[in-house]
């Protein structure tokens, strides 16, 4: 958990020489909207600049509050918004369940309303009808809708022959402790933003073009840092302390579409999830006065890595390279056998890797003063099961972190390749 999630906003130029723009998926602009409500806006943060993979930008690129709500990611591509952006500062996960005798039609229907009704917010524009005015001051603020497919969406659909092998239900892990009645879902929505109105615009927007076609199964809510919270670039932090991140796969990396992207040819998928991939979503409730008991040093081994530079125990900075197999003056792992940064690395799981992409959630206290909080875990993969599940089954296997959270809910869903100019998402998979 602690050792593979995107770090925040990166600079346009450093994401370019990475080759993290990826299909355009961000672009600076003015919207309408701004035009009209931002126009005046005074005050300098060191915000967002716009990459894709994003890191905070530098100091000496401080920009206008303004620009934060004028970053617009685009809904048309080769893959779905939602992935490749960085972590956005506010979010809302949603699982759906179709009616009864909606079918094969009445689902293309419902792909067909949330495709435009996506399309438009993402623009910074209002929704077609009746919109409800949340966010009228607000430029795009790098809005992205993401939509997906859960296993029960087929036989509901009559697409049972073309639900993928991927998508069968993930194992039993050790440390789940699951409500079924926030788990799995038809039908998947992730929605994130840099602005609180406007993730909860798109959020009601999205709900209210469900009609009846399908109800809410659940809903969960969640934040990241804002971007411009930092004075440079920092990975983000989860509600542990720790930098969550340093590992990410970056889409620099030659073998970053194998492991996370369906390939849109010579694979076992569908012909519908090309250019798509697989997103796990669990939420992971963190104890954290349990994990607040413990020393700074002793959080540190659970780890294995430093709290306040995400350093490896072993020495260096945040990005040297973990020594698996440096001992101290005792002769033991200066890194713990069981420490969660070593379990989760690629080469201790035959090269397994997920792109992470959460959000930390808090949704109250107890009677009895515990805090119900946590983090909502979403990762993307081109095959859960090399992915998620093989670092999932080791980290069962002796995870020193498992001590201190609990898997509450769990849902996996097939996230269909990128509408094309004119398509809707599902589109290939509805009328194929």
């Amino acid at each position: 958990m602690a050792d593979q999630s995107i770090p925040e906003a990166r600079t346009p130029e450093k994401a370019l020489d990475d080759g993290a723009l990826h299909n355009a998926v961000i672009k600076e602009g003015v919207s309408r909207r701004r035009l009209l409500g931002t126009a005046g806006a005074t005050g300098l943060v060191l915000g967002a600049a716009g990459g894709t993979v994003g890191y905070a930008a530098r100091p000496s690129e401080a920009t206008p509050l303004a620009s934060v709500g004028a970053d617009e990611a685009m809904f048309h591509g080769k893959h779905q918004p939602g992935i490749l952006q960085g972590l956005q500062a506010c979010g809302h996960l949603v699982a759906f369940d179709l009616a009864a005798g909606v079918g094969r039609k009445g689902a293309a229907a419902l792909l067909r309303r949330w495709s435009q009704t996506a399309r438009r917010l993402m623009a910074g524009e209002g929704t077609a009808a009746d919109d409800t005015d949340v966010a009228r001051d607000a430029g795009p603020s790098a809005l992205t809708i993401t939509f997906g497919f859960g296993y029960s969406f087929f036989a509901r659909t009559g697409l049972e022959k073309q639900r993928p092998v991927a998508l069968d239900p993930l194992p039993d892990f050790s440390s789940d402790q699951l409500d079924k009645a926030r788990s799995n879902g038809d039908l998947w929505v992730q929605i994130g933003a840099n602005d609180a109105l406007v993730a909860f615009h798109a959020l009601r927007a999205i709900q209210k073009d469900a009609g009846s076609a399908a109800r809410v199964r659940w809903q969960m809510n969640g934040f990241n840092r804002s971007p411009g919270a930092t004075a440079h670039p920092m990975t983000a932090r989860n509600l542990m302390g720790q930098i969550d991140g340093t590992r990410n796969p970056k889409p620099s990396e030659p073998d970053f579409d194998r492991r996370i992207f369906v390939p849109s040819s010579g694979s076992n998928d569908p012909s519908w999830m090309a250019n798509g991939s697989y997103a796990v979503v669990r939420r992971i409730r963190m104890l954290l006065d349990d994990w607040e008991n413990l020393s700074v040093t002793e959080q540190e081994n659970v780890i294995g890595r430093r709290k306040a530079n995400g350093a490896a125990l072993s020495g260096g900075s945040e990005t040297t390279e973990m020594d698996l197999e440096k001992t101290d003056a005792q002769g033991n792992l200066v890194v713990p056998i069981n420490a969660h940064a070593r379990i989760t690395r690629p080469d201790q799981n035959g090269g397994a890797a997920m792109l992470r992409r959460p959000f930390s959630y808090h949704d109250g206290i107890g009677t009895d003063g515990v805090p119900d909080a946590g983090l909502l875990f979403v990762c993307w993969q081109a095959d859960p099961l090399r992915g998620f599940v093989t670092v999932q089954r080791k980290l069962d296997r002796g995870d020193a972190l498992s001590k201190y959270i609990r898997h509450e809910s769990s849902g996996l869903f097939a996230v269909p390749g990128g509408a094309a100019e004119g398509e809707y998402v599902g589109q290939r998979l509805l009328e194929g």
